[in-house]
């Protein structure tokens, strides 16, 4: 990583769902932003430059960090807000969602915040809503059990139907006010059809592969609608300002290696494609190894997770595409926080000499992640020369 010298900009306010009051922490936004981020914005490049220089490959005076998961149940502000609110009301909810996403940027000082929401919202808007059991898996209403059901799903219109994702994300881009970037998302066509089509969280999802390998010509009408659908989405949310977007292939490894261009890989490209360069594109398919198709996507970053060393993945994808991931997450709730700085530093050594990595996590933050070992994952990024 080559050194620039950038002014931070002064702060003066300030981030994976009924009509209701904002919460408490939302009037307070501008204040709490000022008196816990500063300290890690002074004499410090500007954090929305650092992580558009990473995705656009250029060189940056040190890797931008940002957290799948970051925010959430692991924050005590956070569970405030749940004490009162239902997830699914977190999420509808413009000013609840923007309080959420900021939360984290205001206590470790990432390089850019993701909306708050989740990707089943795209599912509910053509037609098939969910809601969370009572022993915390997603159900979703009216599995779709063929060839009918999925022509019934609406591909049309889904921005329309998603406006409550839109007001978050004005809110959060005016809070933000250039101080950090701003992450849009969606799930990927074969993780959603996975979802639908078991009809909520599963122990294995089989159904979805079951359809590829038996019906292929109606799993393609379900993977097509539904990259109509993510297309859109992302284009809703690149319209309100969002500086990249994430999709995420959470499924993406229970493919074999040569199925997966034709299951993922290609209705991706499609999105990629119909995207049009609009904004900077990461790809995060957990578990997937099939380095060429993962390259030929067209992203322009893709996502490791922690199951492989970040040098494979270094060796394996070509210099024109960036790199983001991989510190285990479970080390954030099991280790000290000196092993969780060891290792982070360990990451940022390998990833010295590549322009267009960023830090992440190989997957999301647990829910059990200690507030010390996020605050030393942080610090040691913060502080690499």
């Amino acid at each position: 990583m080559k050194n620039q010298s950038e002014t931070a900009p002064q702060i003066d306010d300030a981030g994976e769902p009924a009509a209701m009051e904002a919460p408490e922490p939302a009037h307070s936004a501008d204040a709490a932003f000022a008196a816990t981020g500063a300290r890690r914005l002074e004499q410090s490049p500007a954090r929305w430059e650092r992580m558009l220089g990473a995705l656009n490959l250029l060189p940056t005076d040190r890797p931008p960090v940002w957290l799948m998961r970051q925010a959430g149940r692991c924050l005590p502000e956070y569970r405030a807000l749940r004490e009162k609110h239902s997830f699914l009301d977190l999420i509808r909810t413009p000013e609840l969602a923007a309080e959420v996403t900021l939360q984290p940027i205001r206590r470790f000082g990432f390089d850019a915040a993701i909306v708050f929401s989740d990707i089943l919202v795209v599912p509910e808007a053509m037609g098939q809503p969910y809601l969370f059991g009572d022993g915390g898996g997603v159900v979703m209403e009216g599995q779709l059990r063929g060839v009918a059901d999925i022509r019934k799903l609406d591909e049309t219109g889904v921005p329309d139907r998603l406006g409550y994702v839109a007001g978050a994300l004005e809110l959060i881009k005016r809070k933000l006010d250039g101080r950090a970037a701003l992450l849009g998302f969606a799930g990927s066509p074969w993780t959603l059809a996975n979802f639908m089509l078991e009809g909520g969280s599963a122990p294995k999802f089989v159904k979805a592969r079951q359809l590829f390998d038996r019906d292929r010509s109606t799993y393609n009408l379900l993977a097509d609608k539904l990259t109509v659908a993510v297309t859109d989405f992302l284009l809703m949310q690149i319209a309100c300002g969002v500086d990249a977007v994430q999709i995420f292939d959470s499924a993406g490894g229970d493919l074999p290696a040569a199925d997966f261009e034709a299951a993922s890989g290609r209705w991706m490209a499609r999105i990629v494609s119909k995207l049009n360069k609009r904004a900077p594109v990461i790809v995060y398919s957990k578990g997937t190894r099939a380095w060429e198709a993962l390259a030929k996507i067209g992203a322009n970053v893709i996502g490791i997770d922690h199951g492989i060393p970040l040098e494979e993945a270094e060796r394996r994808l070509p210099r024109d595409t960036g790199i983001q991931g991989n510190l285990d997450p479970a080390l954030l709730a099991g280790a000290a926080p000196q092993t969780v700085a060891a290792e982070t530093r360990r990451i940022l050594e390998v990833m010295r000499d590549r322009n267009g990595y960023i830090f992440n996590l190989g997957h999301g933050v647990p829910p059990n992640a200690k507030l010390e070992n996020l605050e030393a994952l942080a610090e040691t990024v913060q502080s690499f020369v």
